[in-house]
């Protein structure tokens, strides 16, 4: 709620008096985040390619960051509202498909391990992005919190790029390929 919140300050901003308006680009970001869950989980379950993928989606979600930014400030909500969607639909699509990376990387430890695992670091960097975030928003404006979130996602493609891609789980399930 905390991140509505945000999201409702950085709208309002922009869109004084569309109060309603942040409600639904909030609505819009889950809707798009679930068909993105589904989608990139569809894609990754047809191509097998974990790392690809994986970086495929981390960059279009920077993208779309930088996209929400420097978009916000046009003067007409409909667009916050696509480039809200859009953020949503690759931040949100990225989880399954870096569950399942994570998955192979740590095979054979057991999935619920290295998922939850990752559910907690979401969990303390969600916390501490959101911290700075808010800090960022407040004293500098949106337009830095917002670079600053887009960068942080580069770093995180960086990382994403030069991770090996050694899938043990589907060289065991598949021993002859």
């Amino acid at each position: 709620s905390f991140v509505f919140s945000i999201l409702e300050q950085i709208v309002l901003t922009h869109y004084p008096g569309h109060e309603v308006d942040a409600g639904r680009i909030g609505v819009c970001i889950v809707f798009a985040g679930m068909l993105g869950s589904v989608a990139c989980g569809i894609v990754l379950d047809k191509t097998h390619r974990f790392k690809e993928t994986t970086l495929a989606v981390y960059i279009f979600t920077m993208i779309g960051m930088w996209i929400y930014t420097f978009t916000l400030s046009v003067g007409h909500i409909a667009v916050v509202y696509v480039t809200s969607s859009l953020l949503g639909f690759f931040m949100t699509g990225y989880l399954p498909v870096g569950f399942e990376f994570a998955a192979e990387l740590t095979y054979p430890e057991p999935e619920g391990t290295s998922t939850g695992l990752l559910n907690a670091a979401a969990q303390v960097f969600g916390i501490t992005f959101t911290m700075l975030y808010s800090e960022l928003l407040n004293t500098n404006g949106d337009i830095v919190a917002n670079v600053t979130m887009a960068v942080m996602l580069l770093v995180g493609s960086i990382v994403t790029a030069v991770i090996r891609s050694d899938l043990r789980r589907q060289a065991a399930q598949n021993p002859n390929p």
